[in-house]
């Protein structure tokens, strides 16, 4: 009972502290009289840590889209990306005919060190079979995830060898990295993928600078689509590489958290000169939006693609006594223009709010620039060159990129709704690594000669047919194209690493050849910049 009250001790006392009025102590404490009425007096059992749980979910719910409970079981699972490391065994995994397949072991990790190979199948865990027991992703995270110099014993089955293989294997700090590629697109001109701002995002952004630095970049091209965001620090410290130092980046206010600046600052090395691009789309959000938005804001760079999701608002994490915690909005973040990121929302009504980007959809926002409208008592002026750009809801481009839903079929997708396209990469790659890696030992190898056939197509036909998706001659002839791109991508992600996906596929993406095409023609956009 003490840990209940306690419980909701701290939830009221966060609208008490926060400055709300005089009546609020009497509500908290009548609402705790309320739960010893409850849990003292009822005439069944009830589970009153669940009501606890279901109300405190219910009070967030009337407030921002952003403001949630995390459960004590999912505090680590949702802090593990940003915080940029877990405890295991270092595999990228997936689960294919109830068992568990190694599509790679994480370079340098502890699998790699003691041999585990891309392809093996891990058919027991500390003495007990985990094939044809209905295994799922949660299930694989307890057996093999664990504290650090902790052993786990493995029998591992592998394509050409006859007898199980053992292995042991001590558990590690495994990185979760932020930055999917960075490579030189063109000579001269760089480019880096980041799928969010963690609290590695800068060493990792760093390095990336510095390697492409070494094969002589002079432009950069920053690619933030889908990257949904994460810890503020990361973005404006990432900003001080683009920046000369002591342009502010972003500032946030709330009604009882006074304005903070974030300037740019010197971080042991001269900012970044050559011409940017960013590209953002739709899944482009929070620490991204700060990003491009300041990068707009100084004219520093050329933001390339689709207006940005919106999301503005900033949150605390508040632990509660049991281990769980809220995530409580305190403030909203804005551009060094005044802009604010945050689109309109209304208080607790969530299915409004996350349906915008059908509405934007409906509208034609994706695909025509003059479907987006914006109403003057939002337009603010950049601050080198004085150009428009507008507030009150996301980032939108300096040059706009239409979504390309040519190749979209509802063959196509049932394909990836359902998994299957990287399913069968994983399978087909692993029918045929040891050809492939002898045919094309290097990437640049495989991306000049390698051709996904009809044949191969072909089996993705039947791989999703054996798995009740029907043929669809005219979803197959709309979609070929993008198909055989998207395995091309995939078998070179199986067979050399996550980056290369990327190095495949881009060359087909409009976004990323609108970049090329800015940079390459920076004379007839130079009037975006300063």
């Amino acid at each position: 009972m003490k840990k209940l009250l306690s419980i909701f001790l701290l939830v009221f006392a966060l609208f008490i502290s926060a400055g709300a009025q005089n009546n609020s102590s009497f509500s908290a404490y009548k609402f705790v009289r309320f739960i010893q009425y409850l849990s003292g007096n009822y005439v069944d059992t009830i589970n009153v840590n669940q009501l606890v749980d279901d109300a405190i979910i219910e009070i967030l719910g009337q407030l921002d889209p952003h403001s949630i409970y995390i459960s004590k079981e999912d505090v680590q699972a949702m802090n593990e990306p940003l915080e940029g490391n877990f405890e295991g065994i270092g595999v990228e995994f997936n689960i294919l005919n109830d068992t568990l397949i190694v599509v790679n072991p994480i370079s340098g990790g502890p699998s790699e060190r003691v041999g585990i190979m891309a392809g093996d199948r891990i058919v027991e865990i500390d003495g007990k079979p985990i094939t044809n027991i209905g295994l799922k992703i949660p299930d694989v995270h307890k057996l093999l995830r664990g504290p650090k110099g902790t052993r786990v014993d493995v029998k591992i089955l592998r394509k050409g060898v006859s007898q199980l293989l053992d292995f042991t294997i001590i558990r590690d700090k495994i990185p979760i990295y932020s930055i999917d590629a960075s490579y030189m697109a063109r000579p001269g001109i760089g480019y880096i993928k980041i799928n969010r701002f963690a609290a590695t995002t800068e060493q990792e952004f760093v390095e990336a600078l510095e390697k492409l630095e070494k094969e002589k970049m002079a432009d950069l091209i920053i690619d933030l689509r889908n990257n949904g965001g994460g810890f503020l620090n990361s973005a404006y410290e990432l900003a001080s590489y683009l920046l000369e130092p002591g342009k502010l980046v972003v500032y946030t206010q709330g009604r009882n958290s006074p304005r903070t600046d974030y300037f740019s600052h010197f971080r042991g090395r001269k900012p970044f000169k050559g011409r940017l691009v960013i590209i953002t789309d739709e899944g482009s959000a929070s620490a991204s939006e700060i990003l491009a938005g300041a990068i707009q804001d100084w004219d520093r760079g050329i933001v390339v693609g689709r207006r940005t999701f919106g999301k503005g608002l900033v949150q605390n994490q508040l632990p509660l006594p049991d281990g769980s915690m809220i995530r409580l909005t305190v403030a909203k973040y804005f551009t060094p223009t005044g802009r604010a990121i945050q689109k309109p929302y209304k208080m607790g009504d969530m299915k409004d709010y996350y349906s915008d980007l059908d509405k934007r959809y409906s509208r034609g926002e994706f695909f025509n620039q003059d479907s987006v409208h914006f109403p003057d008592s939002l337009k603010y002026t950049t601050l080198v060159k004085k150009k428009v750009v507008y507030g009150g809801g996301g980032i939108m481009p300096d040059v706009f990129v239409p979504l390309d839903t040519t190749y979209y079929s509802e063959y196509y997708g049932k394909l990836v709704r359902t998994g299957l396209i990287n399913q069968f990469a994983i399978t087909w790659v692993d029918a045929n690594r040891e050809l492939l890696k002898k045919k094309y030992p290097k990437f640049e190898v495989y991306n000049k000669n390698f051709e996904v056939t009809d044949n191969i197509l072909d089996e993705l036909y039947s791989y999703a047919e054996s798995r009740q998706i029907a043929r669809d001659s005219t979803g197959i002839q709309t979609s070929k194209a993008e198909l055989k791109l998207q395995l091309k991508g995939l078998f070179a992600q199986s067979l050399f690493g996550s980056g290369f996906y990327y190095q495949v596929t881009n060359e087909h993406n409009e976004s990323f050849i609108k970049s090329l095409e800015v940079i390459n023609n920076w004379t007839r956009y130079k009037h975006l910049v300063q």
